[in-house]
C-alpha cells in the first residue's frame, strides 16, 4: 500500500476527505489543510483526475520527527528515492515549516537535497548526479517538528482543469468555485445561476458536477512521465471516470456578467471544457437578477473591493444585489463568497450559516441563505 497526503485550502478538508472516501480509498484522516489515505499505484491517476476540492495529490515516502538537522538529513537519506528518481532526472525540493524547531524552509530544502543527493549518488555510484532528465518535484512539510516528505504526482496545481486559457482579473480558482458548488448540495436537479460569473468558473464547475465528470480528463499530470508506473493505470482510470458520466440529462445552468468581454471568455471556457451545452452565459446586470421558479441556487462571487474607493462601490452593489434577492422564492438556495466584513448589512439580512474559506491568501466568508443550506 502507498500512502497519499492531499494538501487543500484551508476549509474544504472535510470535502476533500469526502470525494477521497467515495473513491475508496483506505484510512482517510482529515488534518487542518490537507487529507490523508492510502492506496495502490493506480489510486494515483484515480485521486489526480476525480478529485475536484483537493490542491494536488504527494505520493509520501516517509514521514519522521526531526528536531535537528541530523534527524532531518538521516531521515531523508533512509528514503527509497531510487525505487522513484532516476539516474538523470531532476529533483528540486520545496516546503514549509509550521510550529517546527527547524522553522527556516531554505535550511531545510538544502538538507533535505543533500540527503537525496547522497542515497542517490551511493546507489547510482555517481558523485555528481546530472540532473538532466525528467522532474521530480520533491515536497516536505514540517509541522510540528514532524517531517512528512513526499513526490508530487500532479504537476500543476489539481485547480488548472486544463479548460481556462484565458481569464479576467481575480481569477477564482477551480477548486474553490467547485467548493461552493458542493456546499449548496447541488446535485444537478435545480436551475443553478451565477450572477457575477466573470470567466464562468462557478458555472462550469457546476456543469461538471452535474454530468458527474472527472474534472482532470483534459489535463496531463507529472507522474504519467514516471518511468515506474504503468502508463495503463492512466487509461484504466479515465475509462473508470467516464464509464460514471451522466449522459442524455438536461440542466439549467446559467452565468451572466455585465462585461461583454467576460462573457466571451466564459462562453470560450464552456467549450474548451465541453460543458457549452450544459451551461449559458449571457451579458446582464446582477442587480436586476431574476429567475422563474420555486426551487434553484444562486453560487457567486462578487467583488469585494480592497481599496477604499473599491470598497464603497462593493458596498452599493451588495446593497442592489441584495434586493434582487429579496424577490426569489425562499425556497431557493443562495451563496455568496466575500471578503467584506460589512457583507451581511449591505446585503440587508444575516446569513443562515457562513463557511470561512480561503480565496489564495485572501479570508473569505461563504454566506449561505436558504432553510436547508
Amino acid at each position: 500500500m502507498l500512502d497519499f497526503a492531499i494538501p487543500c485550502l484551508l476549509g474544504l478538508e472535510k470535502l476533500v476527505g469526502d470525494e477521497v472516501k467515495r473513491l475508496g480509498l483506505a484510512d482517510v484522516r482529515v488534518e487542518n489543510g490537507r487529507v490523508l489515505c492510502r492506496g495502490t499505484e493506480v489510486d494515483i491517476a484515480r485521486l489526480n483526475i476525480n478529485l475536484r476540492c483537493g490542491a494536488r495529490v504527494l505520493l509520501v515516502l516517509g514521514t519522521f520527527r526531526a528536531t535537528d538537522f541530523e534527524a532531518l538529513f538521516q531521515g531523508t537519506k533512509a528514503v527509497a528515492w531510487e525505487d522513484w528518481i532516476g539516474r538523470e532526472d531532476e529533483f528540486p525540493v520545496t516546503g514549509y515549516s509550521i510550529n517546527s524547531t527547524l522553522h527556516s524552509v531554505p535550511a531545510c530544502q538544502s538538507i533535505i537535497k543533500k540527503a537525496v543527493v547522497s542515497r542517490l549518488g551511493g546507489k547510482y555510484g555517481l558523485e555528481t548526479l546530472p540532473e538532466t532528465g525528467k522532474r521530480r518535484q520533491i515536497r516536505f512539510s514540517m509541522m510540528k517538528d514532524v517531517c512528512l516528505i513526499a513526490l508530487d504526482t500532479s504537476g500543476e496545481g489539481l485547480y488548472k482543469r486544463g479548460y481556462r486559457a484565458v481569464g479576467v482579473t481575480a481569477p477564482l480558482r477551480e477548486t474553490l468555485a467547485a467548493a461552493m458548488v458542493l456546499l449548496t448540495k447541488y446535485r444537478g436537479l435545480d436551475p443553478l445561476c451565477d450572477p457575477f460569473c466573470g470567466s464562468g468558473t462557478i458555472a462550469i464547475e457546476a456543469a461538471l458536477i452535474a454530468k458527474n465528470r472527472a474534472p482532470g480528463l483534459n489535463r496531463s499530470f507529472a507522474a504519467q512521465s514516471w518511468d515506474s508506473l504503468d502508463r495503463k493505470i492512466w487509461l484504466d482510470a479515465a475509462d473508470e471516470a467516464m464509464d460514471r458520466e451522466f449522459r442524455d440529462r438536461r440542466y439549467e445552468i446559467w452565468g451572466g456578467d455585465i462585461d461583454p468581454d467576460a462573457v466571451a471568455i466564459a462562453r470560450h471556457n464552456a467549450a474548451l471544457a465541453e460543458v457549452d451545452d450544459t451551461v449559458s452565459f449571457e451579458v446582464a446586470d446582477a442587480t436586476r437578477f431574476h429567475w422563474g421558479g420555486l426551487y434553484g441556487r444562486v453560487v457567486t462571487n462578487p467583488p469585494y473591493g480592497e481599496r477604499l474607493l473599491e470598497r464603497q462601490e462593493a458596498e452599493e452593489l451588495y446593497r442592489a444585489f441584495g434586493r434582487s434577492m429579496d424577490k426569489l422564492p425562499d425556497t431557493w438556495r443562495v451563496a455568496v463568497l466575500s471578503s467584506h466584513t460589512e457583507f451581511e448589512r449591505c446585503f440587508g439580512r444575516s446569513a443562515d450559516r457562513k463557511r470561512k474559506l480561503y480565496n489564495g491568501m485572501l479570508k473569505c466568508d461563504l454566506f449561505l441563505y436558504g432553510k436547508k443550506v
